[in-house]
Order: C-alpha cells, then structure tokens, then sequence
C-alpha cells in the first residue's frame, strides 16, 4: 500500500492509502455531495483548497469530460472513504494528489468543530509524516491568496453565441463554471467573458445589458477590480452575480462579508425565499457569506439551516444575486429561472428608457 499522510491544522497527522502521488497543501473543506464528483473537481471555487466527499465511494459512474465545469481539477488534492481507479487515473493524470481507506466521518467531524483548517498531504513510496508536516507550515490562509482570481480566469477576453441575437452579458471571470455560460446561451444571450481584472473600458467596449460577476474561489475582499465594476456600472447597467458574484456585489454597494466557519458546500442546501415563502434544494460551494447587505440591498433569499443571506436584490438598483448555483450541474434545478429573472432586467431597463408617447 503506497503511504499517505494528512497533516491537520495544529499537527495532528492521519495515515490513509495513496492512490495519486504527489505533495500538497491547501483549506481542508468538505462536501456532502453524493454525485456530481467530475463536476465539483473541475469547479474553480476550489483553488487552493483540499477536497473531501463525505460520501463514501466516490468515481462508481466513471469519468466523462463532457461533464466538466472547466479545463482541469482545481482542488490541490482529493480525500475520500473509497475511490475508484478511475477517478484516482484521472488525478494522477493531472498531478492531484489522492488519499482514501481514511474515516471521513471524522475529518468532517474536525471541520465541523474547528472550521476549515490549513492541510498538508504528503503521498508516495518515500514520503513521511514529515512531508506532509512541511506542507503545512507552508500553507497559507485563504485570505492571503491575494493573487487568486488570476489563477482561475482567462486571459483573454472569450466571446460564446456571437451569433445570438438576444442580450449581450459581459460575465466577469473570477472562476466561472461553464454551466454559468451554458444557461446563458441557452436563453439566446451572447457572453463575453472578460478576465477577473477587467477594466471599465473593457466592459464599455461590450456594451452589456447585464453585469454578470461569477463564482470563484477565495475572499471576496480579493478582488478589487470587480468591485470597482460594480460601483462603476450599477447606476446604468443591470448586475448579477453568483456566489463569490453575490458577495462582490455586496462589498462594492456598501455591504460587508465574512469567512464561514466551514461553508457551505453541497447539494442538499435548503433555501426559503421570504416573499413566496417556497423552499428550495440548491447547490452550494463557498466559505465566504455577506454578514451585512448595506442600505442599497436587500435580503430575499435565506438559508434554512443558519440563515445566512442565499438571494439579494437591489433596493434602487437592477440588481440580482445568488450565493447558491442555480446553474447547477447535475441538479437540483429548482432555481434555473434565476437566468431568466436576470435578463429580464435588461427588458425593464430597455422599456424605462424609450420616451412614453404625447
């Protein structure tokens, strides 16, 4: 059995089977998704951190790249009860490591306790306690990834459904998933993704019917750019956002945000919307919540198990968020008509602005 060991915030060391070599050090977070593991492995929310499923097999329906949210894994390793071959090929393939045989229960227990906690992994014939201790003492805290965004957006500006002739969005990269893009086309929208530093002039040359800030990974504090966006453009242009998106939107119109004990993140994450008084299941994945939404929004969506904010509206603005994924992929789809709501704001714009007749 190849050696693996998982250093925990204030040094406790557990011992599990490797399946994919390799060092690395990350947040140690948890989801209780049952399905959905090619997905969530390939969501950019989590850079930088250490995946657990809390589910115990994980990989029983294979690996199918159609199914992906990106071009790569983005979790700097993967911990489980059991993995199968195939999801333990795939990660050596991208130099993930990989560690199972562990009592998940237990880490989620941790986690639970003591909130998401700097990790060390250490996996191979040679490695030690000492290795993964190392990559410890060299992690840094989420907050201090100062430079995150980068990591997790394009480049380039990338334009999807340029042949579409409904509303143009110009969806800020912070870690999007592709589903955001796919449920975007197919409402005939034309998507410009822009990187996560875009400048103002950049989204004039779009002239977007909607803002659109994404998901991704880190503290929303992180990404100063795409809040200076939002301030500039709320007065003129509808903004939505999802998850990290919600809080970003929260930061720029005065809102404030925190860091979670442990998140959310998972399938089965119950959200009650104030007016209709409706309970929907949602997918979720982030550490960061908006504690204050400021005097320019308000709270219409929250969680059912802590309350925290889930849906934010805009008071004098067209604004709507979600801090869950109603793009989610694969499902609940509960909450897919967010997309519709969200350009159905550049049609109330459109309408307010063309003159009533004499």
């Amino acid at each position: 059995m190849t050696p693996a060991y998982v250093a925990l915030e204030g040094g406790h060391v557990i011992e599990g089977r490797g399946r994919a070599p390799g060092t690395a050090r990350g947040e140690l977070v948890f989801t209780t998704a049952y399905t959905g593991y090619e997905e969530s492995l390939t969501d950019p929310s989590y850079e930088e951190q250490i995946l657990t499923f809390s589910y115990p097999l994980i990989g029983n329906y294979g690996v199918r790249e159609e199914r992906f949210e990106s071009d790569r894994v983005h979790p700097r390793a993967v911990l489980a009860k059991e993995l199968t071959e195939d999801v333990t090929e795939w990660l050596a393939s991208e130099g993930v490591p990989a560690v199972d045989h562990l009592d998940t229960r237990e880490v989620v227990t941790d986690i639970r306790d003591g909130g998401a906690m700097k990790c060390g992994i250490a996996v191979g014939e040679d490695v030690t306690e000492d290795d993964a201790l190392e990559q410890l003492e060299a992690c840094k805290a989420m907050s201090d990834h100062t430079e995150i965004g980068a990591q997790v957006s394009v480049d380039e500006p990338v334009v999807h459904g340029a042949d579409n002739d409904g509303d143009t969005v110009a969806l800020i990269d912070c870690g999007a998933k592709g589903s955001i893009v796919d449920s975007l086309l197919a409402r005939n929208a034309t998507v410009h993704v822009l990187p996560h530093d875009a400048s103002a002039h950049d989204v004039e040359a779009v002239s977007p019917d909607i803002l659109f800030i994404s998901n991704g990974p880190g503290d929303p504090a992180n990404y100063e750019q795409a809040i200076n966006l939002v301030d500039t453009f709320v007065e003129d242009t509808p903004v939505a956002g999802i998850c990290l998106g919600q809080q970003i939107v929260a930061e720029a119109l005065g809102g404030t945000t925190e860091k979670m004990t442990f998140g959310h993140r998972g399938v089965n994450q119950p959200v009650l919307d104030l007016e209709s008084g409706q309970v929907v299941m949602t997918t979720q994945n982030h550490g960061y919540t908006v504690a204050d939404p400021g005097d320019h929004l308000e709270v219409t969506q929250i969680n059912v198990n802590d309350d925290t904010p889930e849906g934010i509206d805009g008071i004098e603005y067209d604004v709507i968020t979600r801090q869950y994924h109603p793009e989610a992929n694969p499902g609940p789809e509960d909450t897919l008509d967010f997309f519709d709501d969200v350009l159905a704001m550049a049609e109330t714009r459109s309408q307010r602005a063309v003159p009533a007749d004499d």
